[in-house]
């Protein structure tokens, strides 16, 4: 088991040149000794890549689940929230950039293992763990390390998508639930505001839902930039299609932050009007995020319409499910019970 001065190598690299090329996500940077990938969490050292974040814990809490935000996934429960340092995007409106875009080493972490991890998890009741607050798929190597120790552990990755497609594979293989940012539909959004491809974010997406992993979708809606009827309705379309109109889509209102203090808050309007196209669109549960609104965030069946799940900020109230189905037309949800 790994200690807090104990170097673990990365995985997906190979040696390129005098330098290594990262093969975890998209960007497949080439690092040179001395140097770090883009995402702040990979360092060339000169016998290997390393896992630089490994272990580094920037933040924990005890969480509802429906904060990260996951509707559909144990409605009503907890879990335990841990976050570290990087991300290989780098959007100019991230309200965590203080642990995702600070420079390499700037911000103070505290070492623990998987173990310690763990036990802390369990210490507090806990039997989920959602990797949240900073980006996930970066901290690869741990989580996988985490999932092995206790597999009875719920694993929640709350995530930008951009990973490679045998990483995420692997994965899928230890995670119970995902949610995805699509943080526009538009893939010059993408490039400028974030530094990602949104191609690669909607093929990891798909691989996620064909390999049977709880899957939600939540889409930031920032004024005049991702927010067009015509941008919104090609998203939702997207997702009825390719996906399914059973998965999940949280629409969030934006709020100023980080390089992006300027920029006007989303009105509560614009997030009713995106979840209105969703349901026009044909998906079966649309929400809305960062906004209190009466009904706009309770889960209706699209078979009958009855209520089956009340939301008021974090309270929620089971009105009229049995297992995942709709107690009155007995229509299967999919929703996840504890």
């Amino acid at each position: 088991m790994a200690r807090t001065n104990e170097r673990i190598e990365a995985r997906f690299y190979h040696r390129e040149g005098t330098g290594y090329r990262c093969d975890l996500c998209p960007h497949r940077c080439h690092i040179e000794p001395g140097q770090y990938g883009r995402c702040g969490t990979r360092r060339a050292d000169d016998d290997m890549l390393v896992a630089y974040s490994y272990g580094k814990v920037s933040s924990l809490c005890v969480d509802p689940v429906e904060r990260e935000p996951l509707y559909h996934f144990r409605p009503g429960s907890r879990c335990f929230s841990v976050g570290s340092i990087g991300c290989n995007l780098h959007c100019d409106y991230c309200e965590n950039y203080a642990i995702s875009q600070l420079e390499t080493g700037k911000k103070r972490t505290t070492y623990l293992g998987p173990q310690g991890l763990v036990s802390l998890c369990r210490q507090e009741r806990q039997s989920a763990i959602a990797f949240t607050y900073n980006e996930p798929m970066v901290w690869f190597e741990y989580i996988m390390d985490v999932a092995r120790i206790d597999p009875d552990l719920d694993i929640l990755l709350i995530t930008n998508g951009m990973l490679e497609e045998e990483p995420l594979i692997e994965l899928c293989s230890v995670a119970s639930a995902v949610n995805m940012d699509i943080k526009s539909f538009s893939d010059t959004f993408y490039r400028n505001i974030c530094g990602g491809r949104l191609e690669d974010v909607l093929h990891s997406a798909s691989i996620v839902h064909e390999r049977g992993v709880h899957l939600e979708l939540t889409y930031l809606v920032i004024p005049d930039m991702n927010d067009s009827d015509e941008e919104v309705g090609r998203f939702c379309r997207w997702v009825r299609d390719s996906l399914s109109p059973d998965v999940p889509v949280h629409f969030k209102r934006f709020h100023p932050d980080n390089r992006m203090t300027d920029a006007q808050w989303t009105p509560s309007e614009s997030v009713m009007r995106c979840r209105d196209i969703g349901l026009d669109s044909g998906l079966d549960y649309v929400y809305v995020g960062n906004t209190l609104s009466d009904g706009a965030d309770d889960t209706y069946c699209p078979e009958c319409g009855a209520v089956l799940v009340r939301r008021l900020g974090y309270l929620v109230d089971i009105v009229s499910l049995d297992g995942p189905r709709c107690m009155a037309c007995r229509h299967d949800t999919g929703i996840v019970r504890r």
